[in-house]
């Protein structure tokens, strides 16, 4: 019998169903060793790292161990990422196989898979290894040496990280631009012509100085009027009425960071969530009689390849289903961002037959909304170009020069399968020929100010974050995540704000540790264990080399940083167990109140946010939102436990149309979905 290991009991249990009674399948549990928690565990002089059976691990390292020695064959199937070559050495050392062939490695979880996998095991690739050791060691040392500095200067229990410092330098960076920022007022002109029911708006766009057009910039109110004055003493021409005919191609699979991006901008997923469900898709679901099946492909990858059999099968499909027009032949996608892997395929459904509405009875509202989500990209890839129809005019007035254009779908190509995109509308322009003169209803000048760089949201960072080189795909969301829980940044409308602390950490950071604390850098390291996982850089002398300077900015810092004294904020709320007026405090689940005598008086108190609504159950209490232990925003009854009123809704004081009852409202990307707490009236609105 073969011994089969993996990293998830959920993988283990679609596996071990695949292969029956030829083979045991058993999990890690995740990494099984590591460096000591409590303390540096690396040696500074060599960079040799001191590894430890994880704590708790020891009953299931035993019961590996029992059943590799029972086992005819022993196969190790980590993830086929850098960390699970690292789990898969570790197990191998444990297991005295370092030297053995016995890593397999699939891309996605099928019975084909596996079964092919098993038939070509390899010696585990210590380049991979010693990269994700580069990573640990690394991380390690600027953690551990960098928190102990704001535990003396700031408050005890605050970290720093090489990853994590630079992402919440980008969002301190942008906060202080926004903070900084002056409006700038500029004006527009616009043309207005009316066309049957509807309008026509030409913009002001260039003016023709030393014979040529070049973009107009209209910076005062004087400049707009003494402008409209010579259009009125003017004659509009049309100048130019053309159609040209493009393709639109298709966007490439799926990387891990396309998805997070898309998953937040979308479906409203924060990274963190999309890579758990989107590991639940990966490791295998029940999917009718025949049992748990994985899904999707691999979900940690930075490649847009897919196989020949997926493409193969997509075409397959599209002709089926959409028609012989919607396929063009096969598609391919190259990444040629510097240190993309591809070993692994982007991620794509394990069968483009196992439709996003076939399952969908199997799968909760997430994990069907990703899955169509992934399903619909995936097939979109292997679709015909849409084909675009775009109208362009432009009207002369003296040295003046307006346009507009409009864009019309001809045929929709992959959009069939994604959804017709934004942006295309059809404008009747057959009244405008070339040469003719135009008069329009109305001219308007309309005054501006320049807006401010917009906060980061979870997508923008993680787009932000890949096109720096900062991080790798499955480093985005744990950063994320890591910020918020340290209180560092808040999440605020949907976007990313930095906490009080958050920018005293960082202003410490900056300006103590810049070379380790900026973009540059951090880009740097990551091609540095790319060198590495290709076998072309020492990791060690390479983080020797590190450590050098780091080591004088550590001993600067030490000795020049003065401490910083956070002071809470006091409320106007008297504490009722020992009188003391109570101060704000901060949590990864928002504000309390809490008393300033603890550790002696540990009275809290949660903020009643009111959205100023009467309960809809009791009529006595009022409506407030509140957050539930995994931090989702529900609202609720400020009566409670007296009154249980609860709902993910947010109500509204908005009555039912049909039966009078209260409505609820939910926020999507671009409608707000209304519904009855009384009856099954429900209704879209469109935020526009």
């Amino acid at each position: 019998m073969d011994l089969i290991i993996v990293e998830s009991p959920t993988k283990a249990r679609t596996i071990q169903r695949f292969l029956g009674k030829n083979a045991k399948v058993m999990a890690t549990k995740g990494h099984i060793r590591d460096l000591p928690k409590s303390r540096l565990g690396v040696d500074i002089d060599t960079f040799e790292p001191e590894y430890i059976n994880i704590r708790g691990k020891a009953p299931l390292i035993n019961e590996l161990k029992a059943e590799a020695k029972k086992a005819d064959r022993v196969f190790i199937a980590t993830d086929n990422d850098r960390e699970g070559e690292a789990i898969a050495w570790h197990m191998a050392y444990l297991l005295n196989e370092e030297d053995e062939e016995n890593r397999i490695e699939f891309n996605e979880i099928t019975k084909n898979s596996i079964k092919e996998a098993i038939k070509h095991p390899r010696k585990i690739d210590i380049n991979l290894v010693n990269a994700q050791q580069a990573r640990r060691v690394l991380d390690r040392v600027v953690g551990y040496n960098l928190s102990p500095v704001l535990w003396k200067k700031v408050k005890s229990k605050l970290s720093a990280g090489r990853v994590q410092s630079v992402a919440l330098m980008l969002i301190c960076d942008r906060e202080e631009e926004i903070r900084n920022f002056i409006p700038q007022e500029y004006w527009t002109i616009e043309a207005v012509f009316k066309e049957g029911d509807g309008k026509i708006v030409f913009d002001l766009k260039q003016i023709l100085e030393d014979g040529k057009f070049k973009a107009i910039e209209i910076n005062t109110k004087l400049q707009a009027d003494n402008i409209l004055k010579e259009l009125k003493s003017g004659k509009f021409i049309v100048t130019e009425n053309k159609e040209t005919k493009r393709s639109k191609k298709p966007f490439p699979p799926f990387t891990t960071s396309l998805l997070q991006q898309a998953a937040n901008r979308v479906l409203g997923f924060k990274s963190g969530r999309t890579m758990q469900i989107a590991q639940g898709l990966y490791e295998g679901k029940k999917v009718g009689a025949g049992g748990e099946v994985g899904l999707i492909t691999y979900m940690r990858t930075d490649s847009y390849r897919l196989s020949e059999e997926a493409i193969s099968s997509a075409q397959s499909f599209i002709k089926s289903n959409y028609g012989e027009e919607y396929y063009e032949g096969p598609k391919h996608y190259h990444n040629k961002k510097k240190g993309t892997q591809d070993a692994h395929e982007a991620i794509r459904p394990t069968d483009v037959n196992r439709t996003p509405e076939s399952i969908r009875q199997y799968l909760s509202d997430e994990e069907y909304k990703l899955y169509k989500l992934i399903w619909n990209r995936f097939i979109a890839t292997q679709m015909a170009d849409a084909k675009i129809l775009k109208k362009s005019i432009e009207l002369t007035n003296g040295i003046y020069r307006f346009k507009s254009q409009a864009e019309v779908i001809l045929f929709d190509g992959y959009m069939k399968a994604t959804g017709i995109e934004s942006g295309f509308n059809d404008i009747d322009f057959s009244a405008f020929k070339k040469g003719l003169e135009v008069n329009p209803n109305k001219l308007n000048a309309n005054q501006n100010f320049t807006k401010p760089p917009a906060r980061f949201s979870e997508a923008s960072l993680i787009k932000t974050l890949e096109e720096e080189g900062i991080g790798r795909p499955s480093t985005y969301a744990p950063t994320i995540t890591t910020l918020i829980n340290r209180l560092y940044i808040k999440v605020k409308e949907k976007l990313l704000v930095p906490t009080e602390l958050g920018e005293i950490v960082n202003n410490i950071l900056k300006e103590n540790f810049p070379s380790v604390i900026n973009v540059k850098f951090t880009a740097g390291m990551e091609d540095m264990l790319d060198e590495v996982s290709e076998g072309k850089e020492d990791w060690k002398k390479a983080l020797r080399d590190f450590y050098k300077d780091f080591k004088v900015d550590l001993d600067k810092a030490e000795a020049s940083i003065k401490e910083v004294e956070l002071v809470d904020e006091v409320s106007d709320v008297k504490c009722e167990h020992c009188g003391r007026m109570m101060v704000y405090k901060n949590s990864k689940f928002g504000r309390f109140l809490a008393c300033p005598g603890f550790p002696e008086c540990k009275n809290t108190k949660s903020i009643e946010d009111r959205i100023g609504i009467k309960c809809p159950k009791c009529n006595k209490g009022e409506v407030i939102k509140k957050r539930s232990k995994r931090g989702r925003i529900f609202f609720g009854c400020n009566q409670y436990p007296e009154c249980d009123f609860a709902s993910f809704d947010e109500p509204t004081k908005e009555k039912c149309p049909s039966c009078g009852g209260v409505l609820t409202r939910k926020n999507y990307s671009k409608y707000w979905q209304y519904k009855c707490l009384n009856c099954e009236y429900e209704e879209k609105r469109d935020k526009e």
